[in-house]
């Protein structure tokens, strides 16, 4: 899939923020900083979107919310921790506060994306995995271990 799908400036930990609709503000706001996208507006619309037609919450505070638009320049995995954990309407009926986002451009729709979900839900499913990321303190531990994972 590529190097430049994640890489450290789009980790952002421990961020102050109460709601799903902060979140969205906030990973449209990291793409627009780092040049994932062009258009913030529709970051948090698609993103709202994906969650409308059904919950990206997993797990153990974990979400994979994603979104595919055409003003997305390229694939991307951010990632924002959350000091407030989120009702997200997880699986297990629990709040969220660690989110991997997925970023695709609407072209890679059918590939990247697929492969990109794939290999994040793949590594969520393994507790060590989660207990590894909730215990990273730094942003080049999470770029480590999704590294492994993404590529």
């Amino acid at each position: 899939m590529g190097n430049n799908l994640i890489n450290e400036n789009y980790i952002k930990l421990e961020q102050d923020i109460h709601s799903q609709d902060e979140l969205f503000e906030a990973v449209a706001n990291l793409a627009i900083e780092q040049n994932i996208a062009t258009n913030k507006a529709d970051i948090i619309a698609g993103l709202k979107k994906r969650e409308s037609e059904s919950t990206t919450g997993f797990q153990d505070g974990f979400a994979i919310p994603h979104t595919q638009l055409n003003t997305i320049a390229h694939p991307s995995i951010l990632v924002i921790t959350t000091k407030n954990e989120l009702e997200w309407n997880s699986m297990d009926g629990k709040p969220a506060n660690f989110f991997i986002v997925l970023l695709i451009p609407k072209d890679q729709a059918g590939s990247t994306h697929i492969q990109a979900l794939s290999a994040v839900s793949k590594m969520l499913i393994h507790s060590n995995n989660r207990e590894s990321l909730k215990n990273s303190t730094k942003a080049s531990d999470i770029y480590q271990l999704l590294q492994d994972f993404v590529n």
